[in-house]
């Protein structure tokens, strides 16, 4: 019966994948500007005004724009990477945690975690 114990945990160790149980396949992402307020369209959806908190899949690529009225748009390009801890992590525990891990994208990490733009008022021109 221990027998059969110690081998099902060591079994459970050897396909377990760590980013998938320890951070999961989703980021968090604080954004703010200012002045706040600002609408924020991310690939294109809107997500609401800042400041707010936002979870995004961290093995996704995004375009994050920021419009308010009498103020010029900005837009930020947020990309990912994979996080070399977690991809040590699963080397040293086997194929079956590389796969998973990779397979549901749970290894990358996005590059930032806080955005905060300054939005530049309209120009008007003089006449």
């Amino acid at each position: 019966m221990k027998k059969q114990i110690v081998i099902l945990l060591i079994l459970g160790f050897l396909t377990m994948s760590c980013a998938m149980m320890f951070k999961g396949t989703n980021s968090k992402l604080d954004i703010g500007s200012e002045p706040s307020g600002a609408k924020i369209y991310i690939n294109g959806a809107l997500y609401g005004e800042t400041p707010t908190r936002v979870f995004l899949e961290s093995k996704g690529t995004y375009s994050i724009e920021f419009r308010k009225e009498g103020y010029e748009t900005k837009v930020f390009n947020l990309t990912n990477h994979v996080g070399a801890g977690w991809l040590v992590l699963d080397i040293l525990t086997g194929l079956v945690p590389v796969i998973i891990d990779a397979a549901t994208g749970a290894w990358y990490e996005l590059d930032q975690k806080y955005i905060n733009v300054l939005l530049e008022k309209y120009l008007i021109p003089a006449y």
